[in-house]
């Protein structure tokens, strides 16, 4: 694709996981990076991207990205919540909103973002890409069919424990989003030289609301085991309000 374009300059692919989750997840991911750096890539590992400012690594890469691209992203699982609920999907709409607002650091004036993602998800829906990116003055420029890019053949991977045995083309497909559907929002960052509005955050319910949750497994547990479960999830979303990287 870079080669294609005529792509010249640094190049930082990224993950989030450690490199040793990901050779216990992935199988092909030593060939994976060879492949990069092949290409002049640098690869970074345990990287998240809502707090590159503080993260040493990307010291001197402020206001240097051309482009960014961002494939499906996903704020990860919560055992026992489908993605909508609205426990849980907080998380998803900080995540869009804390990385578009951590890109206007290190994109420069002019630079694209692309970010991949279903139309009909319930994690990180299109609205949470568009507004998070309008908030932090990337203005939406296109959005097109991800079937009709040159990146089309991206293989699609759950992002946590489940790829070890299986990935979602082997038989379990997200149901209701169909590649058709996968679709590439595009934006432009346009800063004004004004000063933005602080970046959108959601906050997880209290501990007493998950206790009370009447649905789900929740409501089938004992006392003491909806506690414990509460405590696990409750220490979770701490993880994520305070900025603490968890794979």
């Amino acid at each position: 694709h870079r080669e294609g374009l005529g792509h010249v300059g640094r190049l930082v692919a990224t993950t989030f996981e450690t490199i040793d989750i990901l050779r216990e997840r992935y199988s092909e991911i030593d060939q994976t990076i060879k492949s990069l750096e092949d290409k002049m890539s640098e690869v970074l590992h345990n990287v998240d991207g809502t707090r590159l400012a503080v993260d040493p690594r990307f010291k001197g890469m402020e206001n240097k990205f051309g482009a960014v691209y961002y494939n499906f992203p996903h704020a990860g699982v919560v055992q026992g919540f489908f993605d909508g609920h609205p426990f849980v999907r907080w998380r998803h709409e900080n995540l869009m909103h804390l990385f578009f607002r951590a890109l206007r650091g290190f994109v420069k004036k002019g630079g694209i973002v692309k970010v991949a993602s279903n139309a009909c998800a319930t994690g990180v829906r299109f609205s949470d890409i568009v507004i998070g990116a309008q908030k932090s003055e990337f203005v939406h420029i296109e959005t097109f069919p991800f079937l009709e890019w040159q990146l089309r053949n991206y293989g699609r991977s759950y992002g946590d424990r489940r790829d070890r045995k299986r990935r979602p083309e082997d038989g379990e497909i997200y149901r209701s989003q169909k590649a058709h559907s996968d679709m590439v929002y595009c934006f432009r960052y346009e800063p004004s030289g004004d000063i933005v509005s602080k970046a959108t955050i959601r906050y997880p319910p209290s501990k007493d609301q998950l206790i009370g949750a009447q649905e789900g497994r929740l409501q089938r547990m004992s006392s003491h085991d909806r506690e414990r479960r509460v405590q696990e999830i409750y220490e979770i979303f701490l993880t994520y309000v305070q900025g603490v990287h968890v794979g």
